[in-house]
């Protein structure tokens, strides 16, 4: 009869070689290693709600995660207010399934707290550069893996939405963030209405290296890649045409070759941070 861990195995190594192609087939296995190897971002849910405690719950977890220097440079802001909600949900008008979303929650990167600590304390705030933006995003990204493995081991799904940066001052001004505080993701949560779907990525080939990076062969492991990771809709199709094989390096450099964010420097900025 099949163990527990067994069962682990069999999904953990069953997940990897979907995952990348190239995985490791066998050694230690458990739950958890399980759980994170089979993730998948979920855009649809059940038409019920998250209940305020287990978002509380799953929040104190994720902010459970290691944090640079334990200057605990990270915020998460729960939105719950309907009216908030939806002014949230139209900065971010491509996500057409969002609205439905149960939950929303932010990730907020945080110095603002450092720098109060320094005008209590009277110590004279030292590291005024492009370090503390880069420590706070870090500490911010960080929360966010670990509420992504939150929210799935308490059975709910989540989509991360970096795209809330589109509109950076917009959603910074509606959730009142002060001077060096800024928002780094928000993340869509629910209870999944379907499995969802197990994305592949890149061979460990290309991006996992022993002693010195190597990228000697990346051209042919991304086209290898692309033969996996097939596309059903293409970006900017009127402009760029119809592409055979529309695999995810053709997506990648359509979505790049328009703008992005260019307005964020500018913004993070005007939050008070100095990029150099």
């Amino acid at each position: 009869m099949p163990t527990n861990n067994d069962n682990n195995a069999a999904r953990l190594y069953a997940a990897l070689a979907q995952r990348f192609g190239d995985a490791p087939t066998d050694g230690p296995a458990s739950d958890m290693l399980a759980r994170m190897a089979v993730h998948r971002s979920h855009r649809a849910f059940q038409d019920k709600k998250v209940e305020p405690e287990l978002l509380r719950l799953v929040c104190s977890v994720a902010l459970s995660a290691p944090s640079k220097s334990d200057l605990q440079q990270r915020d998460i802001v729960i939105v719950q207010d309907k009216a908030l909600r939806q002014k949230l949900d139209a900065l971010m008008p491509d996500m057409e399934w969002l609205p439905k979303a149960p939950a929303l929650l932010v990730v907020c990167g945080n110095n603002r707290r450092q720098r109060l600590v320094h005008e209590w304390r009277k110590r004279f705030f030292a590291n005024n550069h492009l370090d503390p933006f880069f420590n706070a995003a870090t500490d911010a990204a960080i929360v966010l893996g670990w509420l992504v493995l939150a929210a799935e081991a308490a059975g709910l799904g989540c989509c991360p939405l970096s795209v809330i940066r589109n509109r950076a001052q917009a959603a910074s001004d509606l959730l009142g963030l002060p001077d060096h505080v800024f928002p780094y993701v928000g993340l869509a949560l629910g209870w999944p209405a379907g499995e969802g779907y197990l994305t592949p990525r890149l061979p460990l080939a290309a991006t996992l290296h022993t002693d010195r990076f190597d990228d000697t062969r990346i051209r042919d492991l991304v086209a290898g890649y692309d033969q996996r990771r097939q596309y059903r809709t293409q970006r900017n199709e009127a402009e760029y045409g119809k592409d055979p094989v529309y695999g995810w390096s053709e997506d990648k450099a359509r979505q790049y070759s328009k703008p992005e964010r260019a307005d964020f420097g500018a913004f993070v900025r005007r939050k008070g941070f100095k990029l150099d």
